[in-house]
């Protein structure tokens, strides 16, 4: 453990930290897993509306630093083509 009361602080902010981004990262996994459950099942309404609350999430998780832009960009694209794969289909 830290002996400098600075670095005592320093702790205790990271460990507040942590538990915040674990959270978001945390929603984010399960967003995606939803679109990605409804486009398993077939359901192009339910992958559309689980996508737009999806791609919401992972701006938010970027916006505050827990994701990369460019690594919230990427799980953005990949999500969207997987519903744009079975619009198509249908």
């Amino acid at each position: 453990m830290a002996n400098i009361r600075s670095a005592i602080k320093r702790a205790r902010q990271s460990e507040k930290r942590r538990a915040r981004n674990r959270s978001i990262r945390t929603r984010v996994r399960n967003v995606s897993k939803q679109v990605v459950v409804a486009v398993a099942a077939g359901d192009g309404a339910a992958a559309g509306n689980a996508l737009t609350v999806a791609q919401s999430v992972i701006d938010r998780a970027a916006k505050r630093g827990v994701l990369h832009r460019r690594a919230a960009a990427r799980r953005k694209s990949r999500l969207a083509r997987r519903v744009n794969r079975i619009a198509a289909g249908a």
